[in-house]
C-alpha cells in the first residue's frame, strides 16, 4: 500500500518536471523580444486610447513610434511637454502635426431651421429620431441638436449651445473622430485648425427650395465661386464645395457676397461665433470680385 503511494507520488513529481522543462524549451524557443522602451514610452502617453493617431489604441502607438513608423507629435492628446519627453527619451524629433479639429457643416440652429413635426418617441437622441423618416427638421440634412457627438466625446471638447447646435472647443478636440461616426446625418469633419473657409450647410436643394426650410442654408447662388480663385470653389449637386487642395488661395473675399451667410471665413478658431455685423445682410450684392494681387502676392 506504502509503495503505490509513492509509486504515485513519484508518477506525478515526474511528470511535473518533464512538462516545466518543456515550458522552459519552449518559452525560450518560442519567445518574442519586444524591445522594453514601449513600456515606457506607453506610460508617458496619455491612455486616452482614443484612436486619433490612426492606432487602436496608445500600446499599439507605442509600439509603432518606437519603430521608428510614427512620430510622437501624431498623438494629438499629449501636451508638447509629453511629446517632448518622449522625443527625447527615444532619440527622435517630436515632428510638428497639423492641429486637426472637428467642424459641423451644419448652421441651422433653432432660430434659423424649421421643423415639420414634434418628435414624440422615446429615444432623445439624434440617432433615434433620424430612423423616424429622417427626423422632425424640415431640412434632412440639417442638425437635429439632440448632442449624441456631445455625449459620445470622451474630451469634453463638445457642448449643446442655446441655439440647438454642437459647439466644439478647438483646445480640447483631439480630432478623435468619435463624433464623425455617431452622427446620422454625417455633418462632421476633421480639418486643419487653419483651414478658416468653411461651408455650413450639406442641403443639395437651391434657391428658396433651400432657404425655406433653413435661412442660413446654401442656395448655390454662385457668387461664392465667382468671388474666390478660379478652381477654389464650385457649386456641385446645389451646394458650395471647397476644393480644399488649393486652400493656399482662399481668402474671406469668398463669403462677402452670400446672401445667407452659408460661407463663412472663421477669424476665430471657434464656430458660430461671427457677430451680425461681421456679415452682409441677406440681398447684398456688391460686387467684390476676384483680385490676382490678393491671392499671389
Amino acid at each position: 500500500m506504502l509503495s503505490e503511494i509513492f509509486i504515485s507520488i513519484g508518477i506525478v513529481m515526474g511528470l511535473g518536471l518533464l512538462f516545466s522543462t518543456i515550458l522552459a524549451i519552449s518559452y525560450k524557443k518560442l519567445k518574442v523580444y519586444e524591445d522594453p522602451r514601449i513600456d515606457r514610452v506607453e506610460a508617458m502617453l496619455p491612455g486616452a486610447n482614443c484612436g486619433a493617431c490612426s492606432m487602436p489604441g496608445c500600446r499599439a502607438f507605442a509600439e509603432v513610434v518606437v519603430k521608428g513608423e510614427l512620430q510622437p507629435s501624431k498623438c494629438t492628446v499629449s501636451s508638447e511637454e509629453a511629446l517632448d519627453r518622449i522625443a527625447n527619451y527615444l532619440g527622435v524629433e517630436a515632428g510638428d502635426a497639423v492641429k486637426m479639429v472637428a467642424r459641423i457643416l451644419c448652421a441651422g440652429g433653432r432660430d434659423e431651421a424649421h421643423n415639420r413635426a414634434d418628435y414624440k418617441g422615446g429615444l432623445s437622441t439624434c440617432r433615434g429620431e433620424a430612423v423616424v423618416a429622417g427626423g422632425p427638421k424640415d431640412c434632412n440634412w440639417g442638425c437635429l441638436g439632440l448632442g449624441d457627438c456631445a455625449t459620445i466625446c470622451d474630451f469634453d471638447a463638445i457642448r449643446m449651445g442655446e441655439d440647438a447646435l454642437p459647439h466644439v472647443d478647438p483646445s480640447k478636440c483631439t480630432a478623435c473622430g468619435d463624433c464623425v461616426e455617431i452622427c446620422p446625418k454625417d455633418l462632421f469633419q476633421l480639418m486643419p485648425i487653419e483651414h478658416k473657409l468653411i461651408v455650413q450647410c450639406k442641403s443639395l436643394l437651391e434657391g428658396t427650395a433651400a432657404t425655406d426650410k433653413c435661412s442660413v442654408a446654401c442656395n448655390a447662388c454662385g457668387r461664392c465661386a465667382a468671388d474666390a480663385a478660379p478652381g477654389l470653389i464650385e457649386i456641385r449637386n446645389g451646394l458650395a464645395r471647397i476644393n480644399y487642395g488649393q486652400y493656399e488661395l482662399a481668402t474671406h473675399g469668398a463669403t462677402k457676397r452670400c446672401p445667407t451667410g452659408a460661407i463663412v471665413w472663421l477669424d476665430s478658431v471657434s464656430q458660430f461665433e461671427l457677430t451680425k455685423s461681421e456679415t452682409n445682410e441677406p440681398g447684398r450684392v456688391e460686387f467684390i470680385g476676384y483680385d490676382e494681387d490678393t491671392y499671389y502676392q
